[in-house]
């Protein structure tokens, strides 16, 4: 089973945040700049933060989880939007690492 997660993250060192971009990128979909829906499996989670913990300045960098729970079809009731309403894709299959 999958579950919708909320990823954002702030990271002090430019090199760092490309490399935490490109990582989430393999992961979820973009919403903001430093923030990705992400629909992830168990396993797929465990191989996220693996990478991300490999990645991040544990003193500087902060990343958080948001789990908004199960992937049943109840995703776009979990968010309000003012302004430009939230398009979301497919749920995303693959997993680039």
């Amino acid at each position: 089973m999958r579950s919708c997660y909320i990823v954002a993250y702030d990271i002090s060192n430019q090199k760092r945040l490309r490399q935490v971009h490109r990582t989430l990128q393999g992961y979820g979909e973009s919403l903001q700049y430093s923030v990705f829906l992400c629909l992830l499996s168990a396993k797929e989670k465990v191989l996220l933060l693996e990478a991300l913990t490999s990645i991040i300045n544990h003193k500087e960098d902060q990343v958080m989880f948001v789990n908004l729970g199960s992937t049943d079809g109840r995703i776009s009731q979990s968010f309000e939007t003012l302004g430009k309403p939230l398009t979301l894709k497919a749920e995303r299959i693959a997993v680039i690492v």
